[in-house]
């Protein structure tokens, strides 16, 4: 195919437009980031103040922050080694991060310089360290808060990019700290904030290794003949069968916006998160910044995450699962949405009239 080249007076309308083009993205863009090709530059914007950061336990996650400005967020985050319930009648050692599986969410703010101690509890067995994936910077921090029992490091990184990413333990075996239960997630907040929503949960599935058979009763030892097979015994949601069923499943009200932020800690598996009875409105696929809409399952890879928003319409228990079915209901990874209020029989109506035929 042959084209023609523009004309001199199409050439300096071009490079007039291309000129306005780049005045215009100097005055939206922010002063901390310029662009070379599409690819961000940013550098470490001015730091007002400081606070400690408010850690909690799955499902809670830390209020939305409020404030427009970059600051000095400290975090603890203590590592125990803790015999705890992985099923009814079963117990393992978690290796965790905060005393439970998964750790303690962590949330900040584009722009703010943590300073992150980790302790490791004098009573662990062996060291351990963090490699979060939200931190540009060798190993994600993991070289430089190498702890031993009764230690703590400290390192401290600028929160560049916004997401929400996993951060895990990398101490050899690496595979092993992991699925031992030593994940977490930390959400880096855009400079503008997230909207706001009514509920806000933290859900991350992982597979458990056991000696054992799913169900067997007793102390369950980790496998590592099956950990290097992929061979789960159990695939659960925060750490355990049943951990967000009954009276631990999350709640909501007809009408309500729910948001969840869903990891994967893996160590091997890829999860195929869906809800049953429901739609996502929004998904941020591995947690990043670009939004799907209408999706009925979203993958998560191991080591990955996803931002699912949806309206609850119609009231009922609605079933999280990973959607690779028997990991479901034969392994465990099973959680409850119990959502209250008045039937809605113009958009779900279990039990309507049959026509009468004459």
């Amino acid at each position: 195919m042959i084209t023609k080249s523009p004309t001199g007076r199409t050439s300096k309308a071009l490079a007039a437009l291309g000129l306005i083009l780049v005045l215009v993205a100097a005055i939206l863009l922010p002063a901390k980031t310029t662009y070379e090709g599409t690819i961000p530059v940013r550098t470490a914007p001015e730091i007002r103040g400081e606070e400690a950061a408010t850690l909690t336990s799955p499902p809670n996650v830390p209020p939305a922050i409020t404030r427009d400005y970059a600051t000095k967020v400290i975090v603890d985050l203590e590592v125990l080694e803790t015999t705890q319930r992985l099923a009814d009648g079963v117990e393992y050692t978690f290796w965790t991060f905060g005393g439970g599986v998964p750790g303690d969410f962590i949330r900040v703010r584009e722009g703010d310089l943590v300073e992150f101690h980790l302790q490791n509890h004098e009573s662990s067995i062996v060291p351990h360290n963090i490699d979060l994936h939200a931190v540009t910077g060798p190993g994600g921090g993991a070289k430089a808060s190498f702890t031993g029992p009764g230690q703590e490091t400290v390192f401290t990184f600028t929160a560049l990019n916004p997401g929400l990413y996993v951060y895990h333990c990398a101490t050899a075996p690496v595979g092993m700290h992991i699925a031992n239960g030593m994940y977490g997630m930390i959400l880096v907040e855009p400079e503008e904030g997230l909207p706001p929503v009514d509920h806000e949960y933290y859900v991350m599935q992982s597979e458990f290794y056991t000696e054992g058979s799913f169900g067997a009763e007793g102390h369950q030892p980790f496998s590592y003949d099956k950990a290097l097979a992929e061979n789960a015994t159990y695939v659960v949601f925060n750490g355990a069968v049943g951990s967000l069923t009954g009276d631990a499943a999350l709640t909501a009200n007809v009408g309500e916006t729910v948001r969840l932020f869903v990891g994967n800690g893996g160590p091997n598996l890829v999860s195929s998160f869906h809800v049953i009875g429901e739609i996502f409105d929004n998904v941020y696929p591995e947690g990043g910044s670009t939004a799907n809409h209408n999706v009925q399952t979203t993958l998560i890879p191991a080591g990955g995450s996803a931002i699912a928003e949806f309206r609850v319409d119609v009231p009922g228990t609605y079933i999280l699962v990973d959607h690779s079915i028997f990991r479901a209901f034969d392994k465990g990874a099973l959680a409850m949405l119990n959502v209250s209020g008045e039937d809605q029989p113009g958009l779900f109506n279990a039990s309507p009239k049959k026509a009468v035929v004459e």
